[in-house]
């Protein structure tokens, strides 16, 4: 009796403590599965307003066209480069014609006494016409290959129209063919002259179109910029730091 009595008065305190261990456990999670991180935000800052709304579509739509005019002004940009890059061009090919009708016309000038020499006489035969036709014949299509001659005028030499007669003296052929080459180079310098015109008007057009493009494309940017009333909460949210989350029970059922 005395045994039974002694095991029972020892073995009890240790269940008790067994059972108290595991209902501490048992609280303990509880607790966590109750208890959850809850972070205190407000309802306004999640759902954004009418007004908050339609002032980020208006920014978005401003970025938007500041973005597609500045591609135009770009655009518009390279294509002034190139009207200019056309117009010197022309300006060039303007000075090349200037100088070729010039050195055309001191050729023609040192014949412009010619008229008042008499001609040359020579045996009226068959074989002195032929040799003049081959001489002018020679003469026109070497001054063809020099450029100093069209197609159309070496055609009308060869057929014998307008002024071209082969019969002629080999001095009235070169002074005929110096006067077509000057007549030829002052129509090519005047031909110049108006694409060179009209290449500075094209420029002047596309540098003005690129300049408007590139007021308007800096003014849009500078619209598309965030105001400082939405940029100045947008930097103070930046730097805030995250609120601290605070422990709040959940909601039971």
């Amino acid at each position: 009796m005395d045994i039974v009595l002694y095991q029972f008065l020892i073995e009890v305190p240790q269940a008790a403590a067994i059972w108290l261990v595991l209902l501490a456990l048992a609280l303990t999670v509880l607790t966590v599965l109750v208890a959850r991180p809850h972070r205190d935000r407000p309802a306004e800052d999640l759902v954004p307003s009418a007004a908050d709304l339609a002032a980020a579509e208006e920014r978005a739509d401003l970025r938007r066209y500041a973005e597609e005019v500045a591609v135009a002004a770009a655009g518009a940009a390279r294509t002034a480069r190139r009207r200019r890059d056309a117009w010197l061009a022309a300006q060039e090919a303007v000075e090349r014609a200037w100088q070729a009708y010039d050195a055309a016309e001191t050729v023609a000038r040192r014949f412009a006494g010619a008229g008042a020499l008499p001609t040359p006489r020579t045996p009226r035969t068959p074989a002195e016409y032929a040799a003049r036709e081959r001489w002018l014949h020679h003469a026109a299509t070497a001054a063809h290959v020099r450029g100093e001659l069209s197609i159309g005028q070496l055609c009308d030499v060869f057929a014998g129209r307008g002024c071209w007669d082969p019969r002629r003296h080999p001095v009235e052929q070169e002074v005929l063919l110096a006067r077509a080459v000057r007549d030829g180079r002052r129509a090519g310098y005047l031909a110049a002259a108006d694409r060179e015109r009209a290449a500075w008007r094209d420029a002047e057009l596309a540098a003005e179109a690129a300049r408007v493009l590139a007021a308007e494309a800096s003014t849009a940017a500078e619209r598309a910029r965030p105001a400082p009333e939405f940029a100045a909460p947008a930097a103070a949210a930046a730097r805030r730091p995250a609120r601290a989350a605070w422990w709040r029970p959940a909601r039971v059922g």
